[in-house]
């Protein structure tokens, strides 16, 4: 495969000149969870853009200079990230990246909105790697904000979709999620999904997001709906919690998940997590050894989790900018974003491409089983994820959102 991230030997040229007058550097600001509730998915998110913002920089930067990657922690929460963006503001910063937290990106695509209004010719862009949220590329969408993940249809069709044709969907299906923009995403996906894949709703839970400190009860809950398949969009303490739970009480049913490779959850789950489903943007299982190795050389562990998509936009980010030379001068965010637009970026699994309509990326989805003596083993366990599935990208994908009306510059 070829090497992960690419540059142009233009750039490299440049940093080798060394001009008398030093190069306009492009500044990016990571606006991240890196405390609180969400810290363990948010360096993560950070980890991954950094293997690939390491690897353009190892190939000679851009614009004459090294990247410059500045972290911010929003501590899990919409008004501190709106404080971060404001300090990256002031700091020249030229693209925020974000991923933990759909509420959290809809605080940070507003700002950036707001804040491209109000300084035409010194714009940001924001670079989503993880919210998933509908409105986000829908009533929200706008030219500077670009979404590196998929989105709930994108997840529930492939995964309700190989399931049954794996015969483990079953015809009564549970629905539990968190109660904002994106568990109701999840929420409708799932019962969008129902008359298609043969399966009844038996029951739909809401709730607080990262607040509940015992799923005892939506245990209890699960057992008296009777459903042969529990799907969720929970992540972080609530998918954690939610997996203890069921293993604590044995919980004899499977589930559909979003974010089941999430760190810990296997080993918080036990034995009962054998048989349960994700569909996600990668899984080692279905992707590139060279791709796995390289990444564990440089930060000590096999990809994981959210860390191949945060790796991946980088790439495409180092795709966009191969097109792109301002010749050291001054940084022009427009003229990055409308490559972006027109970048393709060779992931292990197959091509991932951008929407121009609204800035979702079209790329493929895989399935994946918690299997036992697993090529890649989770949380110290022997299990793992094997992947049953890889949904082309022009599968995955679904309609414009009638919603997004996006202007473009000029």
């Amino acid at each position: 495969m070829k090497h992960i991230l690419k540059t142009t030997a233009a750039a490299a040229a440049l940093l080798a000149a060394a001009p008398a007058v030093q190069a306009e550097p492009l500044k990016i600001g990571i606006i991240e969870s890196l405390s609180g509730a969400q810290t363990s998915t948010g360096r993560l998110f950070a980890a991954g853009v950094k293997f690939g913002i390491d690897q353009i920089n190892a190939e000679g930067g851009f614009n004459g200079e090294p990247i410059e990657v500045v972290e911010y922690d929003n501590a899990g929460g919409a008004t501190e990230a709106a404080d971060k963006f404001r300090q990256a503001a002031a700091d020249g910063v030229n693209i925020v990246i974000q991923g933990a937290s759909s509420a959290i990106a809809g605080q940070i695509t507003e700002d950036v909105r707001k804040h491209n209004i109000r300084n035409p010719g010194n714009e940001i862009l924001f670079m989503n790697i993880g919210a998933e949220a509908m409105e986000l590329t829908g009533e929200k969408c706008h030219f500077y904000h670009f979404r590196f993940t998929t989105t709930a249809p994108m997840r529930v069709n492939a995964l309700t979709n190989a399931m049954g044709q794996a015969g483990e969907l079953g015809t009564k299906v549970m629905s539990m999620n968190q109660n904002y923009s994106w568990g109701q995403d999840m929420q409708a996906a799932i019962a969008a999904a129902a008359e298609n894949n043969n399966y009844q709703v038996v029951d739909e839970v809401l709730h607080d997001v990262n607040k509940i400190q015992d799923f005892a009860p939506f245990v209890a809950r699960i057992k008296s709906a009777e459903p042969d398949t529990v799907i969720t969009g929970n992540w972080s303490n609530d998918l954690l919690l939610l997996m203890k739970a069921s293993g604590d009480a044995g919980l004899d049913v499977r589930f559909g998940t979003a974010f089941l490779d999430q760190p810990g959850n296997l080993a918080n789950a036990g034995a009962t997590a054998l048989g349960h489903y994700i569909a996600n943007n990668y899984d080692n299982s279905a992707g590139s050894e060279e791709f796995a190795e390289e990444y564990k050389s440089a930060i000590g562990h096999y990809p994981r989790f959210v860390e191949p998509q945060a790796a991946f936009a980088s790439g495409m980010l180092g795709e966009a900018l191969a097109g792109l030379d301002f010749g050291g001068g001054e940084v022009n965010v427009t003229d990055i974003a409308l490559a972006l637009e027109n970048a393709t970026y060779e992931s292990p699994i197959g091509t991932i491409s951008v929407r121009a309509e609204d800035h979702q990326t079209i790329r493929p989805v895989v399935v994946s089983k918690v299997v036992e003596n697993a090529t890649y083993p989770a949380d110290d366990t022997e299990m793992g994820f094997q992947s049953v599935a890889v949904v082309p990208a022009e599968q995955a994908i679904y309609p414009v959102q009638e919603s997004c009306s996006m202007e473009r510059p000029g």
